[in-house]
């Protein structure tokens, strides 16, 4: 079952989105999200631990998180059309996974977790409130000791992605949102090509919480 938290104004845009276009057509789209996938298992956590995928969508991050053996799964979009086409692809196994719709910039948590996954999301919040909110919510959302995963366009990334601004950021700057209490335990750029060819620079960042 999909939980729906709340709405929002962006809501009807990415539900447009993920209704034109099935999850491999989209920008964003990897068949395995390797880089992803590398930096949750450097974390060293238990395939027990909690694990959040914030914007996750229609993301094959999720089957392969599954096919590693962790258990414990929540996967948050602002799209309910992004969610159903991952559960549908899932089939049986969607009942593994905790599903919600919300906002991540109002986002709750009703718990904490060993694991933040970012991947695509925090670029599009061009608004410093948003921003702030983001990260506050992060802060609140992860264990002590627990692990955050982002990649955002990187310094050379595109301005602009499915009809929307986006913000660029290097690790300083992502440094300077988060705040002290966040370490920084490796970063590197990558070169996503699109389903139409184009390539696009990521900037993926791992962080341990103090």
């Amino acid at each position: 079952m999909i939980r729906v938290r709340a709405t929002s104004g962006h809501r009807d845009h990415w539900d447009s989105v993920h209704s034109d276009k099935f999850f491999t057509d989209v920008s964003w789209y990897q068949e395995t999200p390797d880089k992803s996938l590398e930096l949750i298992a450097a974390t060293g956590i238990g395939c027990g631990d909690a694990i959040i995928d914030a914007g996750g969508g229609a993301s094959t991050l999720v089957d392969h998180l599954l096919e590693r053996g962790y258990s414990d799964l929540t996967v948050l979009d602002i799209s309910a059309n992004a969610l159903q086409q991952a559960r549908d692809r899932l089939a049986a196994r969607a009942s593994r996974v905790n599903w919600l719709v919300d906002d991540v910039t109002r986002f709750s948590p009703e718990r904490r977790y060993a694991l933040w996954h970012d991947r695509a999301v925090l670029h599009f919040l061009v608004d410093a409130e948003d921003r702030e909110r983001y990260a506050y919510i992060v802060h609140n959302a992860i264990l002590p000791g627990g692990h955050l995963v982002l990649a955002t366009f990187g310094p050379d990334g595109p301005e602009k992605c499915s009809g929307l601004a986006t913000r660029r950021y290097t690790v300083e700057m992502t440094a300077e949102l988060l705040g002290p209490e966040f370490e920084l335990r490796g970063s590197d750029l990558e070169y996503h090509e699109t389903p139409g060819g184009v390539k696009q620079q990521f900037l993926y960042s791992s962080w341990r919480k103090g």
